[in-house]
C-alpha cells in the first residue's frame, strides 16, 4: 500500500526532476528561446565564407567573451551566422566590425567585434553586420599554395650553391657568430631605451616624407636639371682639365702679382672702400642714373644720322606739372625794370609734397642715403705686406699673407 509519505516523495523527487530538466533545457539545450526566456540577443553578421567559424565558436568584444556563434547558414554569395550575445555584456556600438580571428596558429576561430567609438547607439536584437564590415582569414589552402609555388620556383642547383657559400661563410666563426649575437641583444636594449625618440623620429620622418611627395615635381625637376648639368660637364671635360692645370700657374702669377703692387694695392683698396662707402648713401640715386642713362645715350645716338641730325619737338614740358607752391614770396620784375633790384628771396623753394603729382624740385626731394662718410686717412687702415720705412717688404711669398691670414693659423 502507497501511503501519503511515499506519495509525497514521489511528487517531490518529480518536481524536483522538472526543475532540474527545465534548467538544463534553457541553460545549455537554448529551449528557453521558445518560450521567452532566453538570456542572449542575436545578431547576424555576413560573412563571403565562414574562415574557420563553427557553431558554438566563441565571440568577444574587445577580446573580452560577451558570447557564442549560434547558426551558420548559407546565402547566395557567402554565409550569415548568428551571434548570440550575452544580455549581461556590454553594449556594443552598432558601428562594429566583425573579424574572424584565430586564438593561435593552429587554434580555433572566433569572432571579434571591434568597434570605432565606445557610445551609442549599441547593437540590439536582430540587428545585422554588413558583409562590407566583416573580414575573415586567407584560407590556409592559399597560403600553402603560394608556399608551394615558392619553393618550386628556387632552382635546386643554385640553391645547392647558395647554401654551400654560406657554410663556407660560417665555417670556423662560431664566436663571432656569439659575440654578434650578444652585442645584438645590447642594441635591442638600448633600442628600447631610446623607443620614445624613435616613435617621435617615425612621426616626423612621415611629415617629410609627405613634404618631399608634395614637393616631388619640383624634385623631379632639380633631378634633371642636375642630369643636364652632369652631362655638360662630361662634355666640357677636355676644358676643365686644361682649366685644372692651368690654376696652379695662374695662381702664381696672381700670387706675384699682388707682391709687386705692394703697398699701392693696400692704398687703392682703401680709396675703393671709401668710394664704395659714398656710393652706398647714394644708392637708390646711382640705381635711377643707371636706370636712365642707357635710355639717354640710345635717344643721343639715334640724333645723328650719318650726315643728318634729327630733332625732335616736344609740344609741352607740362607733364607732370611744375612745382609753383614755396615760390609766391619772389617778387616778379620785368626785363625792362631798371630800378634797383629787391634782395635775392633765398627762402624759395617747392614745398609741395612728392605726393602731389607735380614735378617737385630741390635737395629735400632727392634720394637720401644718410650722411657721407669720413674720408680715409693715408695709414688709417691696417693693411697687410705693407713695406717698412727702411723699404724693406714685409710680404708673405703666400696667398695668406697676402690676404692678412696668419701662416700657418688654419683660419
Amino acid at each position: 500500500m502507497i501511503t501519503l509519505a511515499i506519495r509525497l516523495k514521489n511528487l517531490a523527487f518529480l518536481l524536483i526532476a522538472v526543475l532540474v530538466l527545465g534548467y538544463l533545457g534553457i541553460r545549455y539545450a537554448d529551449l528557453g528561446r521558445y518560450v521567452g526566456a532566453a538570456d542572449y540577443y542575436t545578431v547576424k553578421v555576413q560573412l563571403p565564407r565562414t574562415g574557420g567559424l563553427f557553431t558554438h565558436s566563441d565571440v568577444t568584444y574587445r577580446g573580452v567573451s560577451v558570447g557564442r556563434v549560434g547558426a551558420i547558414n548559407l546565402t547566395g554569395d557567402g554565409v550569415e551566422a548568428d551571434l548570440r550575445i550575452k544580455k549581461s555584456a556590454p553594449e556594443i556600438p552598432d558601428d562594429a566590425k566583425a573579424v574572424v580571428a584565430s586564438l593561435s596558429a593552429v587554434g580555433e576561430q572566433y569572432i571579434d567585434l571591434r568597434p570605432d567609438r565606445s557610445d551609442g547607439p549599441y547593437l540590439a536584437n536582430g540587428d545585422r553586420i554588413d558583409r562590407t564590415a566583416s573580414s575573415v582569414p586567407k584560407p590556409v589552402t592559399d597560403v600553402l599554395s603560394s608556399v608551394d609555388d615558392l619553393t618550386t620556383s628556387v632552382p635546386l642547383d643554385d640553391l645547392r650553391t647558395v647554401v654551400d657559400e654560406f657554410g663556407k661563410a660560417f665555417e670556423g666563426r662560431g664566436e663571432d657568430l656569439q659575440l654578434l649575437m650578444d652585442n645584438g641583444s645590447q642594441f635591442v636594449q638600448a633600442a628600447d631605451k631610446a623607443l620614445p625618440e624613435t616613435t617621435k623620429l617615425m612621426n616626423d620622418g612621415e611629415v617629410v616624407l609627405r613634404t618631399q611627395a608634395q614637393e616631388g615635381d619640383a624634385i623631379k625637376s632639380f633631378a634633371s636639371g642636375a642630369s643636364q648639368l652632369a652631362s655638360t660637364l662630361k662634355g666640357s671635360d677636355a676644358d676643365l682639365r686644361r682649366l685644372v692645370m692651368a690654376a696652379p700657374d695662374a695662381a702664381t702669377r696672381i700670387s706675384g702679382l699682388l707682391r709687386d703692387l705692394n703697398p699701392e694695392v693696400g692704398v687703392v683698396l682703401a680709396n675703393l672702400l671709401t668710394t664704395s662707402e659714398v656710393a652706398v648713401t647714394r644708392q637708390r640715386g646711382t640705381e635711377e642714373l643707371l636706370v636712365k642713362l642707357p635710355a639717354a645715350v640710345a635717344a643721343g645716338a639715334t640724333a645723328v644720322d650719318g650726315k643728318k641730325v634729327n630733332f625732335g619737338m616736344a609740344v609741352t614740358f607740362f607733364k607732370p606739372l611744375p612745382c609753383t607752391a614755396g615760390y609766391s614770396g619772389t617778387t616778379y620784375r620785368l626785363g625792362t625794370d631798371l630800378s634797383a633790384a629787391p634782395a635775392t628771396n633765398t627762402g624759395a623753394r617747392c614745398t609741395a609734397p612728392a605726393s602731389s603729382g607735380v614735378n617737385v624740385r630741390g635737395s629735400a626731394h632727392a634720394p637720401g642715403g644718410g650722411a657721407v662718410p669720413k674720408p680715409a686717412q693715408p695709414g688709417a687702415l691696417s693693411l697687410p705686406s705693407v713695406a717698412d720705412d727702411s723699404g724693406t717688404s714685409a710680404s708673405s711669398s703666400g696667398m695668406a699673407g697676402l690676404l692678412g691670414l696668419s701662416e700657418g693659423s688654419g683660419r
